[in-house]
């Protein structure tokens, strides 16, 4: 395996990640993932104008986790989205502690603006 091969589990500090490099990453087909995201609401990858999968590392992270849940704990795919959404709802919250002023603003603002950027210039 080449140095720049992802070894399993291990997400590269990229923002987008195409399908081929997610399931590398992940171990997982891509037939499956496609299938994930009808199943699971939290996957939601972008497309580009040649309507290609674009995830982010959010996305990757989610991925490993229902792999995680599917395959180690032996929950069904309706277990895992239940178990899911009980952790969509916890971290919700604690996101809305941390918007009520315990993270600085301006540091969010100029994550999500190198974001946006980073996506505008892989879209066009």
């Amino acid at each position: 395996m080449d140095k720049k091969s992802p070894v399993n589990g291990h997400i590269p500090n990229k923002l987008y990640f195409k399908i081929g490099e997610v399931s590398k990453i992940t171990r997982i087909q891509p037939y499956v993932l496609r299938y994930w995201e009808s199943e699971f609401k939290t996957i939601k990858p972008s497309r580009t104008k040649s309507k290609q999968r674009i995830y982010r590392k959010n996305d990757v992270e989610i991925i490993l986790e229902i792999k995680r849940m599917l395959y180690e704990e032996k929950l069904t795919i309706a277990g895992a989205r239940k178990k899911l959404q009980e952790l969509k709802s916890k971290g919700k919250k604690q996101l809305q502690f941390d918007f009520d002023g315990k993270k600085d603003h301006r540091n969010i603002l100029k994550e999500i603006k190198r974001e946006l950027k980073a996506m505008r210039k892989m879209l066009g």
